[in-house]
């Protein structure tokens, strides 16, 4: 089976290369998102069994001054994919993120729970999915949260690095979500590129469910490094774009119909930790 993946040096691309090396993966140069239909080319010329889209504008602050472009990425790259997956008819699938919810309440978000982004970055991604729903393409959602690996810009590399000149820490213990390891959504993306029967959304996230601070606090007990950490409120720490307070997501439906589970994050911690260190 001939999958195309458009994303090379993401988090989620570089496990889906250690996976799957006989992938085919797209870089920048191969296929830029900022030009919307270098997408739907690509996908027309490769003719490949199925695609997975894990690229996308991600730098959350930097979309509120950068909307435009973040919607080109991670709107109109994606509603070329799909356009030109529905016409090899073949299956698309599109990671997304619990920030198209606005974050109130405490229960788990379903995937078809009202939807209502708060910052650019979450505007952008919802964007993307109405697109895919639109274009008749077969295709899987995939909506994960803070997502962590050894690789690229993530919560775990940021607090290692600032552990290496500080001894305590205060970090936001207010917001509540699943860390997700790229290499389980990489993982999960394969399966259910090769296993799709039907179009949906689905929510994939780690367990159990925690906050910054703890996330932290976790990092540094298996690093062995000793960081005071400090559980402070989002109000104390202001960014440009606004998080979502409740990153809960309810992962039924991807048990029932692939048999994905949720990962354990902190087992996974470990072996990211052991390659960071």
């Amino acid at each position: 089976m001939s999958i195309l993946v458009f994303g090379k040096t993401g988090q989620v691309a570089c496990e889906l290369r250690r996976l799957h090396p006989e992938f085919t993966y797209l870089s920048r140069a191969e296929a830029d998102l900022s030009n919307p239909e270098t997408c739907g080319e690509a996908i027309l010329k490769a003719k490949p069994s199925a695609v997975i889209n894990a690229a996308a504008y991600t730098a959350v602050d930097r979309a509120e001054e950068e909307e435009a472009l973040a919607h080109a990425i991670n709107a109109e790259a994606p509603a070329t994919m799909a356009r030109a997956c529905a016409t090899l008819g073949i299956p698309l699938v599109h990671i997304s993120t619990d920030y198209v919810f606005d974050g109130s309440g405490e229960s788990p978000r379903s995937p078809d729970a009202p939807t209502a982004p708060i910052n650019a970055y979450g505007r952008t991604k919802l964007a993307g999915e109405e697109a895919i729903r639109a274009s008749g393409a077969l295709h899987a959602i995939l909506r994960t949260s803070w997502v962590f690996s050894a690789h690229g810009n993530n919560f775990v590399k940021t607090m290692l690095r600032l552990s290496d000149t500080r001894d305590a820490l205060g970090i936001v213990s207010d917001q509540i979500g699943g860390p997700t390891p790229a290499s389980a959504i990489a993982a999960a993306c394969a399966k259910i590129a090769t296993e799709i029967s039907k179009s949906g959304t689905y929510h994939f996230s780690g367990a159990p469910d925690t906050n910054w601070a703890d996330f932290a606090s976790e990092i540094f007990s298996q690093s062995n490094r000793d960081i005071t950490v400090t559980g402070i409120a989002t109000s104390d720490y202001p960014t440009p774009a606004k998080r979502p307070l409740n990153s809960r997501l309810d992962c039924a439906a991807l048990q029932s119909d692939f048999n994905i589970v949720q990962p354990l994050w902190k087992q996974e911690l470990v072996k990211v930790i052991s390659e960071l260190i």
